[in-house]
C-alpha cells in the first residue's frame, strides 16, 4: 500500500459528476490507494448519509480508489474505535468529521504518526494536525443566516422583534464560526435600537431533542420573540415545533442552513423563512480530489488556509461557497440534484407548494 508523500504537481479540484450514488466498498487485497472516511452522526442533519456519503462514494468509485466510509453515530469511543480499524487496515489517508476537538486531535495524531496522511472534512479539528482542510465559509454562513433573516423581518414590516437565538454545539469550531458572523450581521440592528437581542443559547452535541426543550424555554421567557436565528435546519425545525403548538409558526421567521428536505418543506411552507444551501457535492469532491492525490503520493496546493488559534498555525483550505434559499428559489436546489422533486414534493400540501414554487 502506498504511504510515500512526494511532492508532485497542482491538483486541479474538480471531478466529473457522476450520477449514481453507491454504498461503501473496499478491495483488501488490491494495491490501490485506499481512503477512510468517518462521518459524525446521523441525527443532527440528515446530510451526512443523504449527501456526504453518497458523493464522496460517487467520487472514490470514479477515480476507481479503494474506500471505507463509516459513521460514528455520535459516540466518541466508537469514533477512535473506527479510525484504529482504519488504520489498522491499511488506509492511505485518512478523512474526518470530529465530534469535538480533543477527540478529533487524538485520532489525527495517530494516524500522522503512522504515516498516514489526514484531512479535515467540514469542521476543523482545533490544535489538530490535518494536513487539509476542506468546508464552505462557515463565516459566510452565519453571515447568510442573519442576512436572510433582517430580510424576513424587512418584508414582514416588524416592529422592534425580538431575536432569539439557536447555536450549535459548543463544542464544535463551526458553530462559532456561525455565531460570528449573523452575529456581525444582527449586531447593527440591536445597536440602532431597530431589533431587542432575545434570548440564545448553544444546544449541546446539535441535538434536536435539545433544542426543543431549550426553545421551549425561550418562549416562556420571552412570549415575543418575533425572529429566530437557529444553527441549522434540525434546531430550526426544532423552534418551529414548539412555533406551532403556540400558533405562531409563520409569523415568526426562522432561518436554518443544510437546505435539508425537512428545512426546505418548511420554507415551502412558510414556517421558516429561509435556509442556507451548502453545494456538499462539490466540498465531496474537493475533499476526495485531495484525498486521492495524497494516497498517491501528492502533496496538492491549496486555495486558502484557515487559522487554527489553538494549534498556532493557519491550515491549506479550500472554502467553498453557500448559497442563501428563500421559497422563490428552493427550485434551484431541485436543479441542483441536491434533492429530487419526489423527495421534497410528497403528496398534499407540498405537492401543491412545489407547483407554486415553480417545481414541476
Amino acid at each position: 500500500m502506498m504511504r510515500k508523500r512526494l511532492l508532485a504537481a497542482a491538483l486541479l479540484l474538480t471531478a466529473a459528476p457522476v450520477l449514481t450514488a453507491c454504498g461503501d466498498d473496499s478491495d483488501s487485497g488490491s494495491d490501490k490507494p485506499k481512503i477512510g472516511v468517518i462521518l459524525p452522526d446521523s441525527k443532527t442533519s440528515a446530510r451526512w448519509e443523504t449527501a456526504d456519503r453518497r458523493y464522496l462514494s460517487e467520487a472514490f468509485e470514479a477515480a476507481g480508489v479503494d474506500y471505507d466510509i463509516q459513521n460514528a453515530q455520535d459516540d466518541k469511543a466508537q469514533f477512535q474505535t473506527i479510525a484504529d480499524q482504519m488504520i489498522t487496515n491499511g488506509v492511505d489517508v485518512l478523512v474526518i468529521v470530529n465530534l469535538d476537538s480533543g477527540t478529533g486531535k487524538a485520532v489525527l495524531d495517530k494516524a500522522k504518526s503512522q504515516g498516514v496522511a489526514t484531512i479535515d472534512y467540514d469542521r476543523l479539528t482545533l490544535g489538530g494536525s490535518a494536513q487539509y482542510y476542506v468546508s464552505f465559509d462557515n463565516v459566510k454562513v452565519g453571515t447568510l443566516l442573519g442576512e436572510g433573516l433582517v430580510k424576513c423581518l424587512t418584508d414582514m414590516n416588524a416592529a422592534k422583534p425580538v431575536v432569539a437565538q439557536l447555536h450549535g454545539g459548543p463544542t464544535d469550531n463551526n458553530a462559532t464560526l456561525l455565531k460570528q458572523g449573523y452575529d456581525a450581521a444582527l449586531k447593527p440592528k440591536f445597536d440602532a435600537g431597530e431589533y431587542v437581542k432575545g434570548p440564545d443559547q448553544s444546544v449541546p452535541g446539535w441535538s434536536n431533542t435539545e433544542a426543543v426543550t431549550i426553545f421551549e424555554q425561550m418562549l416562556v421567557q420571552r412570549p415575543d420573540i418575533g425572529g429566530v436565528v437557529a444553527a441549522n435546519d434540525g434546531l430550526a425545525n426544532s423552534a418551529i415545533s414548539i412555533l406551532k403548538k403556540q400558533k405562531l409558526n409563520g409569523r415568526v421567521p426562522v432561518t436554518g442552513q443544510d437546505a435539508t428536505t425537512q428545512g426546505l418543506q418548511n420554507v415551502l411552507l412558510g414556517d421558516q423563512c429561509m435556509t442556507v444551501y451548502k453545494p456538499i457535492k462539490q466540498e465531496a469532491d474537493a475533499a476526495a480530489q485531495l484525498a486521492i492525490a495524497l494516497a498517491k503520493g501528492e502533496k496538492p496546493p491549496a486555495p486558502a488556509t484557515v487559522r487554527d488559534p489553538e494549534g498556532n498555525r493557519d491550515v491549506p483550505s479550500v472554502l467553498l461557497e453557500p448559497q442563501s434559499i428563500f421559497k422563490a428559489n428552493v427550485k434551484h436546489v431541485v436543479d441542483d440534484g441536491f434533492v429530487t422533486k419526489q423527495e421534497l414534493c410528497t403528496a398534499g400540501e407540498f405537492a401543491a407548494k412545489c407547483t407554486e414554487a415553480g417545481i414541476t
